[in-house]
Parts: C-alpha cells; sequence; structure tokens
C-alpha cells in the first residue's frame, strides 16, 4: 500500500532534534539464523529505517536457544540506542517454554513498535502423496508415529504453530527441532522431513516454485499474495480454532533515553510508509501494522496480552525447553 508523500514528510518532521544520535551505525539484532523470516523482515525494515532514522542499520544474526541469546544480547547492551532487536512472538511465548529466561521480558525492554504480522503456512515435502489437506489429514492419520515435524529451534514461531498445529487434530509427532528456519527448510526440500508450519515469508517463493506443497494459512481470511490467494484458510479446511500469526517488533535494552526511543518510534513510523518496503512484505503475505501498537506503550500492552494468551497453550501441550 502506498502511503502518500505529505504525510511521510510530516512525520520526518516531527523527528526530535538529537545533535548526538545518531552519529555511527546502528546494530539490529536478528535472533535467529540468517536467510530466516524474521532475518528478511529485518533486512527489509533495515532498508526502509536508514534515511529517516539517519544511520545505516548492520543487522546481526544470534541465533539459538528460540531466540533468547539474541534478546539477550540487547537486554544486556548498553541503552543508548545503538543496539536494538527485531523479535517476534517468540519473545512472548519464551516466558512459558522457559522456565528461566535472563532476562525479563516486560522489564529489560523499551518498546519501540510493532512492524508487521505474518500468516503461517502448513505446508509438507514435494513427495508427500497428499494434495489438499483432506487427504494431508488422512495421510497423516494412517502414519501416527511415523511423521516427522520440523521446526527452526524451541520457542520460534515454526515450533509454536507445530504445537498449535498438534493439538488441534490429536495427533502427536515427532519433532525435529533445527538451528533456524533456513536448515529446517533445506530439510524439508530435501525430503528428510515430512511437514512444517512456518511464515509467509519463508514458504511463499517455495510454494510459488512447486518445490513444497501447500495445505492452508492461519489466517481468518485467505490471503491476497498471488502465490497464497488459493489456500484455503485452517477453518475452511475443518481446523476450526488454529489461527496464528507471527508478529514482530522493534526494541531497545531499558533505560534508553526517551528522546532516542521517540526519535527511533519516530523514524519507524515513516519507515513502515515505504512503498518498496510495502511492495517486499506484501509480495510475502505480510501485513505492515498501522495501528495504535505503534506506539511504545500499546506496543507493550499488545505483548503482555500476548504473553497471558499462549502461556496456558503451551503449558498445556507440557513441551517445555528446559
Amino acid at each position: 500500500m502506498r502511503r502518500s508523500l505529505p504525510l511521510a514528510a510530516g512525520l520526518l518532521a516531527c523527528l526530535p532534534a538529537l545533535a548526538d544520535y545518531p552519529d555511527k551505525p546502528v546494530t539490529l539484532v536478528v535472533p535467529f539464523a540468517a536467510g530466516g523470516p524474521t532475518d528478511k523482515v529485518a533486512r527489509d525494515l533495515a532498508e526502509a529505517l536508514r534515511k529517516p532514522l539517519g544511520a545505516t542499520l548492520i543487522i546481526e544474526n544470534i541465533g539459538g536457544v528460540g531466540g533468547t541469546l539474541g534478546a539477550n544480547r540487547v537486554a544486556k547492551a548498553a541503552p543508548d540506542g545503538y543496539t536494538l532487536l527485531l523479535h517476534h512472538i517468540g519473545l512472548a511465548s519464551a516466558t512459558a517454554l522457559y522456565r528461566t529466561l535472563p532476562y525479563k521480558t516486560l522489564e529489560d525492554f523499551e518498546y519501540l513498535g510493532m512492524v508487521n504480522e505474518v500468516p503461517m503456512t502448513l505446508v509438507g515435502r514435494a513427495s508427500l502423496p497428499a494434495n489438499t489437506y483432506a487427504e494431508l489429514a488422512r495421510w497423516l492419520d494412517a502414519n501416527k508415529g511415523k511423521i516427522n515435524l520440523a521446526h527452526a529451534g524451541t520457542g520460534s514461531a515454526s515450533h509454536l504453530c507445530g504445537l498449535l498445529f498438534q493439538a488441534a487434530i490429536k495427533i502427536d509427532m515427532t519433532t525435529v527441532p533445527y538451528k533456524g528456519t533456513a536448515p529446517a527448510m533445506n530439510d524439508l526440500l530435501g525430503g528428510q522431513v515430512d511437514i512444517m508450519c512456518d511464515q509467509t515469508t519463508n514458504t511463499t517463493g517455495q510454494i510459488e516454485s512447486g518445490k513444497v506443497k501447500a495445505y492452508v494459512v492461519t489466517t481468518t481470511k485467505r490471503l491476497a499474495a498471488p502465490a497464497l490467494a488459493k489456500l484455503p484458510t485452517a477453518e475452511e479446511a475443518g481446523l476450526k480454532g488454529f489461527n496464528v500469526s507471527v508478529w514482530h517488533g522493534l526494541y531497545a535494552p531499558r533505560g534508553t533515553p526517551k528522546a532516542v526511543v521517540d526519535k527511533i518510534n519516530a523514524a519507524l513510523r515513516v519507515a513502515l510508509t515505504d512503498a518498496d518496503f510495502h511492495k517486499r512484505q506484501e509480495a510475502l503475505g505480510a501485513v505492515i501494522i498501522n495501528d495504535a501498537r505503534l506506539a511504545p506503550a500499546e506496543h507493550k500492552k499488545f505483548v503482555e496480552a500476548e504473553i497471558n494468551k499462549l502461556g496456558p497453550v503451551i503449558k498445556a501441550a507440557g513441551q517445555y525447553a528446559d
């Protein structure tokens, strides 16, 4: 969606006059492996933020432990605005998945604003005999105890989606964790694992090329992206209540000066109007945030609500990371 130039110019004019920030590159930490869906969002966002923030953003991938290593890197960084975090729904789910965390999710970060929401897709290896979800459901039922479900590591979005899927169909699978989405997808493409539930930012290209089979999207409405438009929603396919999306947000260490927080937030609002950013994200099925969650306070309220929503689901599944 294209925003008007006067709007963007007006937002730029509101940026606080901070002569000393930023005067060097800003590190944007991605708590997952390079090449994964969150990495793709981060690289698109970094380019869109460069002009309104007035600094180059350098991506630093720190994968492992479901995103907690990268998140902890930012939580412990100097609160000067030069180390930021782009994280997703895993920031909220980690509070239930991990009995102990090296940081406090709601206390150790300054919340800078939401970025986007990304639907999930249920996909399978190209050699699976099932071509529709109805056929997949029958195949899953006939192969209980033999099914391998890949995910990008404990606490990742694909792990959470996999838990919810197993709960919805009441079939336990052998979950195969990887150190990031890219290696998980590589093994799905190679046929070493059977299925995966992952973000459209990572699956759209593979679906479009026919390298994986796609069964459903986890939204209440069908998606507009050309490669995904024909996919039924989970509810249409008979998976009632299996609706999940992956949101991304921007964070800084606790104690970052309010003037810096305000400048980053204002720059983020401008970046999210960037036509190229919209084009790239919408082609992957992502929806750019354009509501109250752009404000730091509302962003934090939303994450707290997600913690309260996801916690019982994860605990009921009985899968913990430690």
